[in-house]
């Protein structure tokens, strides 16, 4: 098939043409210093000259090319000073408000010091938290050396865990309570969790000591970076400086792609969390972790846990990465755990690439019995759009690629005779645009297939120009929160044409376009264009809306483009298609009314339900007990009440009751298991047979 492509292929001397940049490389006179800030302990940290240039450049680069080149104005400034603010004390636990009530004094004027390549404010701002995060980890190492065993746990205190609202502690003595606390509650916690006072002790101070020593490394390299990235970042949240050690990881900041575990990782407050997993990486082989799991350690093969609670993003990459063949251990709080629990498990994962081969598309058949009929649907589960662009460069004529590996296994299917095919999108977080448009084409009679608008205005059309389908029969999409990017592509174009009932959860919402641009020190990544469905819709933010929803077993408040501060809205242009008769909207409301009926009796359903409803009343909670036989009890009652729910579950599908709820029971979720039988997935199931209604009822329809 032949595509029209854009008339151009974007490329940074194109977009950047070098006299883009001269004005600011060449600036003489830069301020590199004021005598209006205050003098502390940390007065050796401060930004060079590559730093103020590299200012100036970013400063330019945004206002000349981001894709809505947002002022820089008053308005800006304050998204700055807040998110900078957000970034060092998010749980509000270091600065007093005698400092923010100091710093509020530019918290319109940032963009006139980065217009003018000052960067002491944000030098100052954060020297000022270096300050007071020594004195509190001095401050919790000397309570901990009072001695763990001596702490009092019979006493009715409670601790505030969500801080991010809290008013600003007004003294010392303010901040030393809130600190007692917080060490009663580490201590707490590891205490319900199985550790011995001794062990506890060890660790603590341990971690305390080696945040101390890591605070007494900070460059003002660190600082430079922390400080411009959060200006990039107020435009969006792919929008990120680079500093020369982080440049050739280019998604290091919010976001991490390691090749050595094949994991999307993400900073959150003092700890790691997983976002994403790439399909048939060696994280996802292990089955043991999962998007929203916190990694607090990090060790080598067989040698020593290295606790990395309180350690920044790529100082734990650096711990994960090593050699192809290599393991780590990774050890992981599971998201299934309650807010406090800090029961946690040791994960061994084995460091390689991902294969090709590993990823490719693979089929089954779903064998449903609906109306007292045996059906068979066929399933092609599509983990990534790839393409081995090195083979099909060479002209090999069997290169793989997943549309050319879907149009065999359609063809495999239609000879099975299946009824109807589903085609499982759940957490393929994309890959290549090529493939997502060259996919679409085998679903739809010619047509355009994806949209893609730059900063200037100019919208590329992607086009399937070749008429004829290759599948013209009944089809849904299963997809979810983690279902991103290319998928939401391919998903839209299936949803704007009307071949596919989209079922599951709502998508990531990764609608935007970035590029790198080479900086005099590190690099800038920005977004220089969104995606659009034909029908006009952008895939940003919102992602991909099912047509039926299933509980979403992923925190959409945690997980996905809408979760990203910042994030770029979604909007719509003008659409590329006409619009036509959807078939599938006179049946929608009776499809749902069945699935809702359907699933309020499945035992898979009413679990997932009654779980999502209790962890959703759990991190509803705001503070914890500092009583240790009230928070043991709570603990317990938890636990009770997780075990009634997989209780149930079990005794409606003839399985023995548990005695007590194992962590690798707590932790499986009954839609996503391993997938060795279809009928056994429930998610899977349920798409079917919607699939299967609509079929019912259309063709009563239609003898009507």
């Amino acid at each position: 098939m032949r595509y029209q492509l854009p008339p151009r292929r974007i490329s940074m001397k194109h977009l950047f043409p070098s006299t883009a940049l001269a004005l600011f490389i060449g600036i003489g006179l830069l301020p590199l210093s004021s005598n209006t800030f205050a003098a502390n302990s940390w007065d050796n940290l401060q930004p060079d000259r590559d730093e103020v240039i590299a200012s100036l450049n970013v400063v330019e680069l945004l206002k000349r090319h981001h894709y809505s080149k947002p002022p820089l104005d008053d308005a800006r400034s304050v998204i700055i000073y807040d998110s900078y603010l957000k970034l060092l004390d998010p749980s509000r636990s270091y600065f007093l408000a005698s400092d923010i009530t100091e710093f509020d004094k530019w918290k319109t004027q940032f963009d006139d010091f980065l217009k003018s390549g000052d960067l002491q404010p944000g030098f100052t701002i954060y020297k000022r938290y270096l300050d007071r995060v020594k004195a509190r980890l001095d401050f919790a190492i000397g309570e901990l050396n009072k001695g763990v065993d001596k702490l009092d746990f019979t006493q009715k205190e409670t601790l505030l865990v969500d801080r991010k609202d809290a008013p600003w502690l007004t003294t010392e003595a303010e901040l030393d309570d809130l600190w007692r606390k917080r060490v009663k509650d580490e201590v707490l916690r590891l205490k319900i969790a199985g550790k011995e006072p001794k062990a506890i002790q060890e660790l603590l101070t341990k971690r305390y000591k080696n945040q101390l020593a890591r605070l007494d490394q900070t460059r003002a390299e660190d600082i430079f970076q922390a400080y411009i990235n959060t200006f990039a970042m107020s435009y969006d949240p792919h929008t990120n400086y680079l500093s020369p050690d982080n440049a050739e990881n280019f998604d290091i900041n919010m976001s991490l792609s390691l090749e050595g575990i094949g994991a999307v990782l993400q900073s959150d407050n003092d700890q790691v969390k997983i976002v994403r997993l790439v399909p048939a990486g060696p994280a996802d082989k292990t089955k043991q972790v999962a998007p929203a799991d916190k990694i607090i350690g990090v060790a080598q093969a067989d040698k020593e846990m290295v606790d990395v609670v309180g350690w920044r993003l790529d100082e734990v990459v650096k711990l994960i990465r090593g050699p192809k063949g290599s393991v780590v251990r990774l050890e992981v709080i599971p998201h299934t755990n309650a807010p406090n629990d800090q029961t946690s498990k040791i994960v061994s994962i084995t460091r390689e690439a991902v294969k090709l081969e590993d990823q490719a598309v693979k089929k089954s058949i779903l064998n449903l019995k609906q109306d007292g009929k045996d059906y068979k649907l066929g399933v092609i589960e599509i983990p990534a759009f790839y393409l081995d662009f090195k083979a099909f460069r060479a002209g090999d004529p069997d290169y793989k690629s997943t549309t050319r590996d879907v149009k065999k296994l359609l063809t495999e299917l239609q000879k099975d005779k299946v009824d109807g095919v589903v085609i499982d999108l759940r957490n393929n977080g994309g890959g290549s645009l090529q493939e997502a448009t060259e996919l679409t084409s085998l679903f739809i009679d010619k047509g355009p297939t994806v949209l893609v608008r730059n900063a200037d205005g100019r919208v590329d059309v992607l086009e399937d120009e070749n008429p004829g389908a290759f599948y013209k029969g009944p089809m849904a999409l299963l997809v979810n929160r983690l279902s991103a990017s290319a998928s939401e592509i391919f998903a839209g174009a299936m949803q704007d044409y009307h071949r596919a009932l989209i079922i599951g959860g709502q998508t990531f919402g990764k609608g935007t376009v970035q590029t790198i641009q080479p900086l005099n020190h590190g690099e800038l990544k920005l977004t220089l264009a969104k995606f659009y469905r034909v029908s006009g819709q952008s895939t940003q933010h919102q992602g991909v809306l099912p047509d039926i929803d299933f509980p979403s077993i992923i925190d959409t408040k945690e997980i996905g483009e809408s979760a990203l501060p910042e994030a770029m809205p979604w909007d719509t242009i003008r659409p590329a298609i006409k619009p036509a008769v959807d078939p599938f909207k006179p049946y929608v409301a009776q499809l749902k009314a069945d699935h809702e009926a359907r699933s309020a009796k499945d035992a898979e359903f009413i679990f997932i339900r009654d779980k999502l409803a209790l962890a959703k009343k759990l991190m509803e909670e705001k503070t914890v007990s500092l009583n240790e036989a009230d928070r043991r009890a709570q603990h317990t009652d938890i636990e009770n009440q997780q075990l009634v729910l997989e209780n149930a579950r079990r005794k409606a599908k003839g399985e023995a009751p548990l005695k007590e709820l194992k962590k690798e029971d707590e932790d499986a979720i009954a839609a996503e298991p391993d997938k060795t039988k279809p009928e056994d997935d429930a998610y899977l199931s349920e798409t079917g047979r919607i699939l299967l209604d609509y079929l019912k009822i259309s063709k009563t329809v239609a003898k009507q």
